[in-house]
């Protein structure tokens, strides 16, 4: 099970995708939160550190954006040439290109968005659950592709011809090699600031999951579960994953 406590910096650089070297600076800098333990050692909470590094990554929102000479809108979103092989994204009006996603990828997203069908089609069979590429606009400078998404009934009017727009129930984000600092920092903050209720981030190489709610408007980690353990979500009644049957291989 994630530890919802307190966590070592070897354990917080691998969720950050960070190295242990910068998250060493930052304590002794300490522009992140810790707790100093007997003996010089350091523990950490994992969601106190992002909220610490969100205004950071924000100043860094230009790593992402190259030389744009304004930020950009929904509407200079949509006049974006398309590229094969490649999708944009827009976060706080700053352009986002990466690569298509993999085959690990596209198979976990596939099996737990059947999860999740089922589930709300249970419980709310007037919501409905989206997945990639449907763009969601949350105000007029980010425009994001969220790998799963879930809009509950009392939501249906977001749901536009060709987009959803405002914050939905849940987003699920699947981490890829080019996408784990972006999807823990970047939107994290984004999401959190949007009034996005739930925030899950599954890492198929990891595999991991962590399911992270609002609280207080601040994300806090609920519930996690890796390798083949069974998730049972505390806001979301009789939700129960097995984890297990996404990380699995197609047989030979």
């Amino acid at each position: 099970m994630v530890d919802n406590s307190l966590i070592t910096a070897h354990m917080l650089a691998r969720e950050l995708n960070l190295s242990v070297e910068t998250i060493w600076r930052y304590t002794r800098e300490q522009r992140i939160p810790f707790i100093e333990l007997s003996g010089r050692q350091y523990r950490y909470r994992l969601s106190e550190v992002v909220n610490a590094l969100s205004s950071e990554v924000h100043e860094r929102a230009t790593e992402y954006a190259g030389d744009l000479p304004k930020k950009l809108t929904y509407a200079d979103y949509c006049s974006l040439p398309e590229e094969p092989g490649v999708r944009f994204e827009v976060l706080d009006g700053f352009l986002v290109k990466e690569p298509s996603a993999t085959v690990l990828h596209q198979r976990v997203s596939r099996r737990l968005q059947r999860m999740l069908e089922d589930y709300f089609l249970a419980t709310d069979p007037a919501g409905e659950v989206f997945n990639a590429p449907l763009d969601l606009t949350l105000g007029n400078y980010t425009v994001v592709q969220p790998d799963i998404f879930y809009v509950s009934s009392r939501q249906r009017e977001q749901v536009l011809h060709a987009r959803v727009d405002g914050a939905p129930t849940l987003v699920v984000e699947i981490l890829s090699p080019s996408s784990g600092r972006k999807d823990r920092l970047q939107k994290m903050r984004i999401y959190q600031s949007a009034g996005v209720v739930h925030y899950w981030i599954v890492d198929p190489e990891e595999k991991t999951m962590e399911c992270f709610s609002l609280t207080d408007g601040v994300y806090a980690l609920v519930v996690g579960g890796m390798d083949d353990e069974e998730l049972v979500h505390p806001s979301l009644p009789k939700l129960k994953l097995a984890l297990a049957a996404l990380w699995r291989r197609p047989p030979d």
